[in-house]
C-alpha cells in the first residue's frame, strides 16, 4: 500500500532548533556545562561538604598523611559539636589554613592534664572524669589546666607527643569549626565511613 503524500505522517521538523545545533560551537557548550557544574558543585562545597587532604601526622594512627577526606559541612547547623568528633577547623592564628584534630573539651568545661590523663569536669560531674583514649598510641607530658568559656573548645591531636593543638595555641571558637570528618575515601584500603568517630 503506498502512502498518500498528502496525508501528515506526524514527523515534525524544527527547523529554528535544527539549524541552531549544527550552529552553536562546541565551545559555547562547553561554557554551559561549566556553568551548571559550578551552579551545582559551590553550593554542595559551601553548605554541605568538601574534601580535604590530610598533611603531616598529628592524627596517626588515625589518620595518615594524604588520607583524602569528606567534611561534613551540615550537621553542626542543626547540632553540637560533641567530645570525640574529629573535624576540620580554621587555624585561630591564621585563619586561611586548615587543621584536623579532635574535639576534647566542651563549652564552660574545665581540663587538667597531667601527663597523658586528661580530666573533665563539667555540671554533670563536679567531681570530673578522666578520658577514656584507645585511639592514642604515645605518650605526652603535659600539665595544665584550662577553663574553656561559653562557645570554646579544646583540640588534641591523638598523635600526642606530635600534634600542634589546643595545649600550645588555645581553644577554638564554634565559628571557626568547618564539619566533622564524614568519609575517607583514599586509601580504598581505608575507605571508612565516620573514620575517627569515638563516643566516650
Amino acid at each position: 500500500m503506498t502512502e498518500d503524500p498528502n496525508k501528515e505522517s506526524g514527523y515534525i521538523i524544527n527547523q529554528k532548533t535544527d539549524e541552531k545545533e549544527v550552529d552553536e560551537h562546541p565551545f559555547w557548550e562547553l561554557l554551559r556545562f561549566a556553568i551548571l557544574a559550578l551552579l551545582i558543585v559551590i553550593p554542595i562545597r559551601t553548605f554541605i561538604a568538601q574534601p580535604f587532604i590530610v598533611s603531616g601526622s598529628s592524627m596517626f594512627p588515625t589518620f595518615q598523611d594524604g588520607n583524602y577526606l569528606i567534611v561534613d559541612q551540615l550537621s553542626y547547623r542543626f547540632e553540637d559539636p560533641d567530645r570525640g568528633d574529629v573535624i576540620v577547623f580554621r587555624y585561630p592564628k591564621d585563619t586561611k589554613k586548615f587543621f584536623i584534630k579532635r574535639i576534647i573539651g566542651l563549652p564552660n568545661e574545665t581540663l587538667e592534664i597531667k601527663g597523658s590523663v586528661i580530666n573533665i569536669k563539667n555540671n554533670d560531674r563536679l567531681d570530673g572524669f578522666d578520658l577514656n583514649e584507645p585511639y592514642v598510641k604515645n605518650l605526652s607530658y603535659n600539665n595544665m589546666s584550662v577553663t574553656l568559656g561559653p562557645n570554646e573548645y579544646f583540640m588534641m591531636g591523638d598523635n600526642r607527643s606530635a600534634s600542634s593543638d589546643s595545649r600550645s595555641w588555645g581553644t577554638v571558637k564554634r565559628n571557626l569549626i568547618i564539619g566533622k570528618t564524614l568519609v575517607r575515601l583514599l586509601p580504598i584500603s581505608d575507605l571508612d565511613l565516620l573514620p575517627g568517630k569515638f563516643e566516650y
